[in-house]
């Protein structure tokens, strides 16, 4: 497939680093919808088995495995985290239009802050130093997202420290030393914030290390986000790791996230996927093999919904797996390559929808200036 044409914006902007920040946006909302209902189909797919031994899992749901969404495709913290960073991505937008800066780290760390709240954590424990009463937009008015949903250890402890200290951890000032894949799982929303890869994987790295602080947690994030950034423009996986590896191999530490991607593509390249290869990477449960899992399902296979199978069906974090994996065979191959019943059932598709239409208004070019867009966006 070609690659689309992008129409750039004429807003010019500096992030928190710097860096000239440039949105852009594909004219259709085709791969964006499939990365984001893909991600979260592949989540409710793996919701039930995660961490389960496949001998469990095939009792449980036959020879095959995993084949279907159960009856009731619940999503887990995978989906919700990621809702709450395209949710950032909007609000450092609607942030840089009113003062020029985007600042999405810190945006996107009160939105975590939001999304700890949803987790039973009262607000005056969870704001951080925030002033607010309540928490603010419209994301958080959904009643749905107040639920747990196995949510990691990593990321609650690590979003509590903060709200208890109000320091935010970075890449040199950690907060843990977790290469969980926590940090990856929930960036792609993060390809929107740059047209410039390497931006793209500044940001994403930055975001994971809110919360994940080994270079195997936030390096991966890195990747992921550059991936589905090529991906949203038309271009091939290989393509795409083209671009996302050199930034990787600059950073210290990048050795186990390098590791494995080169044995996914290797381990594609054989074709005949089976279990047994895809546990060969690893887990799922850090970021490098839970990168390595979901690229490998989505390289070995032309077929998305196959490639949700396959990064499903294995004994470790496969709702995490599959969610990546569905971020990423979403974008390549477009909403309309995806199981259409799949698509209808899974939850929370109808909040993305309306936050990919929203962020089509917010970079379109009429963007909102009225007070009630403000409130379902603040810039903060």
């Amino acid at each position: 497939m070609g690659e689309i044409n992008w129409t750039w914006g004429p807003r010019r902007w500096t992030d928190a680093r710097g860096h000239d920040f440039f949105v852009v946006r594909p004219p259709d909302d085709r791969r964006l919808r499939g990365c984001l209902i893909g991600g979260a189909i592949g989540d409710a797919l793996g919701a039930n088995t995660e961490n389960l031994p496949m001998e469990v899992v095939y009792e449980r749901h036959g020879p095959a495995g995993v084949t279907d969404l159960p009856a009731k495709p619940d999503i887990t913290d995978d989906t919700q985290m990621t809702l709450f960073t395209f949710e950032a991505v909007i609000r450092s937008h609607v942030r840089a239009r009113l003062t020029g800066r985007a600042d999405l780290t810190d945006v996107t760390q009160n939105a975590y802050q939001r999304w700890l709240h949803t987790q039973k954590t009262p607000w005056d424990k969870a704001r951080g130093p925030s002033t607010l009463d309540e928490p603010d937009g419209w994301l958080v008015s959904h009643a749905d997202l107040f639920r747990r949903r196995a949510p990691g250890l990593t990321c609650t402890s690590a979003l509590q420290e903060y709200a208890r200290t109000g320091a935010q951890a970075t890449i040199t000032k950690p907060v843990n030393n977790s290469k969980g894949c926590g940090g990856a799982m929930r960036v792609a929303p993060v390809a929107l914030a740059d047209h410039d890869p390497a931006v793209v994987f500044a940001l994403a790295a930055d975001n994971a290390a809110l919360t994940h602080g080994h270079p195997s947690g936030y390096l991966s994030a890195g990747v992921f986000a550059v991936l589905v950034h090529q991906l949203l423009r038309g271009r091939g996986l290989l393509a795409a790791l083209d671009v996302a590896v050199p930034p990787l191999v600059r950073c210290e530490g990048h050795e186990e996230v390098l590791a494995g991607i080169d044995q996914a593509v290797e381990l594609a390249a054989l074709r005949d996927p089976s279990v047994a290869r895809v546990e060969q990477l690893g887990r799922g449960g850090v970021g490098d093999t839970a990168l390595a899992i979901a690229l490998y399902s989505a390289l070995v296979t032309d077929d998305p919904n196959h490639a949700l199978l396959i990064s499903v069906n294995h004994g470790g974090d496969s709702d995490s797996t599959a969610s990546m994996c569905g971020n990423l065979v979403g974008a390549l191959h477009g909403v309309d390559r995806i199981r259409p019943d799949w698509v209808e059932r899974v939850q929370f598709r109808d909040v993305i929808d309306r936050m990919v239409a929203d962020w089509a208004v917010e970079t379109g070019p009429a963007a909102p200036m009225a007070q009630e867009w403000f409130t379902r966006y603040p810039p903060s």
